[in-house]
């Protein structure tokens, strides 16, 4: 299931969106632009990690966009294709946990963000965040690096901390421990379109008119929006060498999570929610629950609600000294959500939670050759003949899952996709980012895409809980192409082609089984293939073919 729309009755002030990037709210702060529009070649270069997650993906825009030079920081670089700013930075391979390849790609920068983190990977994440800090630090420091900063969790001095808010804290200290000068920026709950805090808060806010609830939902929240926290991140890079420490961020109204609830209610023009907190939901329980209501997977849910049993509000406003607050001020909580629901109803959600490949999903790339050496490779291959347009088809293709469905056996998808939650897997609720459009390395319900031509292939690898790998892969090829060669057509289409019918939608599934499990897992499920990539396929040539009728009946009315 995908975002859901607001609801029509919604009032959403386009007057209110601020589509400036919020360099121009840094005057004296930030280099500029040269006269071709473009950061000068003589701007300090900044390096960025986490260039797939939330943050990180609309952060290189901003800073573009403020005259710094970029360098994208990735483990697999081929993912950021498709990324609109993707020819605008230097796209570098390296994994900030290895220490030749960290030093290497640090090597002549200024500043470096740090936006890594490992949660929702598992028991050992705090172990894994405090080493990859350690080896990221260390590299910096040797490489000459002038600035880090990093954007950790907003926390109460004096308690003890949730797992998660004790790593972010935890990683905060190493930075600031390496002998580079750091900005650490501690925020609270973000609110953003696409944020897995907002995404919790409007799920369970939309869905459930009455709920029970813990008894944290009352305690004490600072929220902020995302485009306040994208200008502070900007603006911390021009601070003086002998600042090195941590900041409390917020935005200008302290509430409770059943207050940001009901206000969300009525920003959304739903009736007000009756909310009725108990005291016998433990953390664990509430993430559960999260798990089945919301988008968010139990592994993320769990540390999310664990952090909201603390009250998380803002000792100070120090920041306001290097970053002083814009003329009009900080984005309060219902104009936030105003901006996050009008990029929802626009489609123009640019980064999302389920955005960030994690550590430990599957990732193994799709074996090209037929005779793969790395074992048992099940195949299940289809092909049909549509009566459309390469365009036409390729449109279908490109907007498969989410709120469209997968074509075929609906309840079949949803039974897989609840049994997924049920093992700790993301299910079917990720939804997508964009409801027509798909880049590499976007979340489609349990699926990520792997591979993308457009008008040609989509490529999908599972990250659904199997005792194995597993890719869906579709493509759209000219009549006649040969049946036994999946790469038959790799140019692109003609301008003619492109809209010529009939064409090949050739669909593949394969397995690469793990052990006897996955051996058997294959076989039990075979027999169904029939029904769900069958059906999926008919229905998605039919589909394609009724859009080609309408296209082509709306093209006769006007001519007529």
């Amino acid at each position: 299931m995908t975002d859901q729309q607001p609801r029509g009755d919604v009032t959403l002030d386009d007057g209110d969106l601020d589509p400036r990037p919020v360099a121009q709210t840094l005057p004296g702060l930030v280099p500029g632009l040269g006269p071709d529009g473009r950061p000068r070649p003589d701007a300090p270069l900044v390096a960025v990690t986490g260039v797939t997650g939330y943050v990180g993906g609309r952060l290189v825009p901003e800073l573009l966009a403020a005259g710094y030079r970029v360098r994208a920081l990735a483990r697999h670089p081929d993912r950021l294709r498709g990324r609109p700013w993707y020819d605008d930075v230097e796209v570098v391979a390296a994994d900030a946990s290895e220490p030749d390849q960290a030093r290497a790609a640090l090597e002549g920068v200024a500043i470096a963000y740090y936006l890594i983190h490992s949660l929702g990977t598992g028991p050992a994440f705090a172990e894994t965040d405090r080493r990859t800090a350690e080896v990221f630090g260390t590299a910096a420091r040797d490489a000459g690096v002038g600035r880090m900063v990093y954007l950790g969790g907003l926390f109460p001095e004096g308690e003890e901390l949730s797992p998660h808010l004790s790593s972010r804290a935890e990683v905060g200290d190493v930075l600031l421990a390496s002998g580079v000068p750091t900005t650490v920026l501690r925020a609270a709950v973000i609110l953003g379109s696409g944020s897995a805090s907002f995404e919790m808060m409007r799920y369970l806010t939309e869905r459930l008119p009455a709920m029970t609830v813990p008894r944290w939902v009352r305690n004490r929240i600072q929220p902020i929006a995302v485009r306040d926290v994208l200008r502070y991140l900007v603006g911390s890079a021009s601070m003086p060498a002998h600042v090195s420490r941590a900041f409390d961020i917020g935005g200008p109204e302290v509430l409770t999570y059943e207050q940001m609830m009901q206000r969300y209610a009525a920003i959304a023009g739903l009736p007000r929610r009756l909310i009725v907190p108990v005291p016998v939901l433990s953390p664990r329980l509430s993430s559960l629950w999260v798990s089945l209501v919301t988008p968010v997977p139990g592994g993320l849910a769990r540390p999310l609600v664990e952090s909201l049993v603390h009250e998380v509000v803002c000792d100070e406003h120090d920041v306001a000294e290097h970053v002083p607050d814009p003329p009009e001020g900080l984005i309060g909580f219902d104009r936030a959500v105003r901006l996050a629901l009008a990029r929802v109803r626009d489609a123009a959600v640019t980064t999302r939670w389920s955005s960030a490949a994690v550590r430990g999903a599957p990732s193994d790339p799709l074996p090209s050759d037929p005779d793969w050496a790395g074992g048992s490779l099940y195949v299940d291959e289809r092909r049909v003949q549509v009566d459309a347009s390469p365009a036409a088809v390729w449109r279908v293709v490109e907007a498969v899952g989410g709120e469209r469905g997968w074509y075929s056996w609906s309840l079949a998808w949803r039974v897989r996709g609840l049994l997924d939650r049920v093992v700790g897997g993301p299910g079917l609720r990720r939804g997508r980012r964009d409801p027509g459009r798909l880049l590499v390395d976007d979340a489609v319900d349990f699926w990520r895409v792997e591979a993308i031509e457009p008008g040609h292939l989509l490529r999908l690898r599972a990250e659904m809980r199997l005792p194995g790998l597993a890719w869906l892969e579709l493509r759209v090829e000219p009549v006649g192409s040969a049946d036994d060669d999946a790469d038959a057509r790799t140019e692109p289409w003609d301008g003619d082609a492109w809209r010529r019918a009939p064409v090949v939608l050739a669909q593949r599934a394969l397995f690469h089984p793990h052990g006897l499990a996955g051996q058997l897992y294959w076989w039990a499920v075979t027999p169904f293939h029939g029904v769900v990539f069958g059906g999926m396929q008919r229905n998605m040539a039919r589909a394609a073919e009724a859009a080609e009728r309408a296209r082509t009946d709306t093209g006769r009315t006007r001519v007529g």
